[in-house]
């Protein structure tokens, strides 16, 4: 989250104009030029509850005059680990924060699409993995996952649960530079870095170049896989793909803030990433 020196966010300008990316600049800035299907579902899977997501997503769809998405008309779901839409785990505030900008993101890039945010009950890789699994059992076209844990031998375990052929799966690379993370470094995941993204006066109208912070490098348990042919990883390589992931200027989205309360938030980080190229994957 961006914030001032203070540590207070900054989700608007003067005037109270929402600051940060917004559907019409990331659509520009891919070449998209569709709004999607409703035949499309977007799962988001995510930790912990998120008390206030469908009220929230409505305010970022109102702003940018996207197509209405709610439970009444079947655009958007919210379920829990095990797929039933009650039950769901406590709130969590950093992790509803993640949820909002997940589906921000989702629906600024496939407003026509829908999108089914997946609680799983706590951040541990068993349960994440879990939820992962449900949404592609409940038939979801794309999964993005949003979060990147240590690269480690004892997440190994999960990776069947990220490999769903047919299904696209993406996972953010991560935000502290040189290291790969999990799930990214799994050989059936989309491993998304970031980019700094720059309006010009090119033909596209953007520049765009890598992003410092983005996560990246050779995985330490896996394979590399036949579609990889470079020279200087003999494992998995991470990244795969990347987009806006700088938080300079960052991205907009309406969600809690560290009180609980719902506002205008500017977000950076592979977070941003992973559900974009998800969804130009859909």
């Amino acid at each position: 989250i961006v914030t001032d020196a203070k540590g207070d966010p900054l989700g608007t300008r003067r005037g109270g104009r929402v600051s940060g990316f917004g559907p019409p600049d990331l659509h520009s800035a891919s070449h998209v030029t569709t709004s999607g299907s409703s035949s499309t579902i977007i799962a988001i899977v995510d930790a912990f509850g998120y008390d206030n997501a469908e009220a929230d997503l409505q305010v970022y769809r109102n702003n940018y005059a996207l197509p209405v998405c709610t439970t009444e008309n079947g655009c958007f779901k919210k379920l829990n680990q095990k797929g039933k839409q009650k039950d769901y785990p406590p709130q969590n505030i950093g992790w509803a924060q993640e949820s909002a900008l997940d589906l921000d993101m989702a629906s600024a890039m496939c407003p026509n699409c829908q999108v089914w945010l997946f609680e799983a009950n706590t951040n541990s890789f068993k349960n994440l993995a879990a939820a992962v699994d449900k949404a592609a059992s409940m038939g979801a076209h794309v999964i993005s996952n949003s979060y990147s844990g240590g690269d480690s031998n004892g997440a190994v375990q999960f990776e069947p649960s990220y490999n769903h052929p047919g299904i696209a799966i993406t996972a953010s690379s991560g935000d502290a530079g040189y290291g790969t993370g999990t799930p990214a470094a799994m050989p059936h995941v989309i491993a998304v870095g970031g980019t700094h993204l720059v309006k010009d006066s090119s033909t596209r109208g953007w520049t765009e170049t890598a992003w410092r912070g983005a996560g990246s490098g050779c995985s330490k348990h896996y394979d590399k896989p036949s579609w990889q042919t470079d020279t200087g990883c003999k494992t998995r390589v991470e990244a795969d793909v990347s987009a806006v992931a700088d938080p300079a200027p960052g991205v907009a989205v309406y969600g809690p803030n560290s009180s609980g309360n719902s506002q205008w938030l500017r977000f950076g980080g592979t977070s941003v990433s992973a559900p974009l190229i998800a969804i130009g994957r859909a």
